[in-house]
């Protein structure tokens, strides 16, 4: 990674904040983040099924949530989630794109399932996707923002942030074996930081052409360029100390219900 990624890197820092998504205001960002992305804008999600603008299902009550939010407005800019499962219960992607997975990759954790995850729900607000003079978004075109070049060129990072995050929460509650729905670019934006994911299966029409991969998380981290390692360093450490990750993949004392 050459001096301009690092500081790609230090300015994502310096203009938004990675949490984890725990308060009913929190999950609210996170939920109206899905359904403009997923409802709204790509139309994966029928508008109608969230009268209350909020995009939701039975995962999320059983899943960790991380938020980005731009530090000078407080506009929720990306979001994603980690969902966990156990012997008795299904990833999303075992529940809609079965055919397409590597059955005996997924029958290999039979019997300790508690160490599998899935990353899922990743969505970045279309207004910190668009350049100034393409199409508008919900606030508007991006320069209403008022944000400089510096800080419009680091809203590519929103996304991999969300990815690093996935990785930390992994870590945190011990499922070092993290599985994903991806659509093609993501991991071959992925390996431009050095971030290694595998193959799970085939090439599926769901939501769009996309494909299962899955990641180890040591071995996913132990790969990154050492300015990648710093900033997933980071995050891991905050997400740490905040007290709300304990291992195995409860939080303490909040729940991840959607607010009503």
């Amino acid at each position: 990674m050459d001096k301009n990624s690092v500081s790609l890197v230090a300015d994502f820092q310096r203009y938004f904040d990675l949490v984890l998504a725990t308060t009913p205001s929190e999950l609210e960002s996170v939920f109206r983040i899905r359904y403009r992305v997923y409802c709204e804008e790509f139309h994966y999600e029928p508008v109608e099924a969230f009268p209350d603008q909020l995009e939701s299902d039975d995962f999320d009550a059983n899943s960790k949530h991380c938020l980005v939010v731009h530090k000078a407005t407080g506009m929720p800019a990306g979001c994603a989630r980690l969902v966990l499962t156990d012997e008795k219960s299904l990833m999303p992607m075992e529940k809609y794109c079965s055919r397409a997975i590597d059955e005996k990759l997924i029958r290999s954790y039979d019997g300790r399932r508690h160490t599998i995850c899935e990353f899922s729900r990743l969505g970045v607000d279309g207004a910190f996707r668009r350049r100034p003079g393409e199409s508008e978004s919900r606030f508007g075109e991006i320069s209403a923002l008022d944000c400089s070049k510096r800080e419009q060129r680091t809203f590519s990072m929103i996304a991999v942030a969300t990815i690093l995050s996935a990785f930390a929460l992994s870590q945190l509650i011990q499922r070092p074996h993290c599985f994903a729905m991806m659509e093609p670019f993501l991991p071959r934006l992925l390996r431009r930081s050095n971030i290694i994911v595998h193959p799970a299966g085939e090439l599926i029409e769901y939501h769009g052409t996309r494909s299962p991969y899955y990641f180890e998380a040591r071995e996913t981290v132990g790969g990154m360029s050492a300015e990648m390692q710093e900033f997933y360093a980071v995050i891991l450490a905050n997400f740490a100390a905040s007290g709300l990750i304990a291992p195995g993949g409860s939080h303490h004392d909040v729940g991840s219900k959607a607010p009503a």
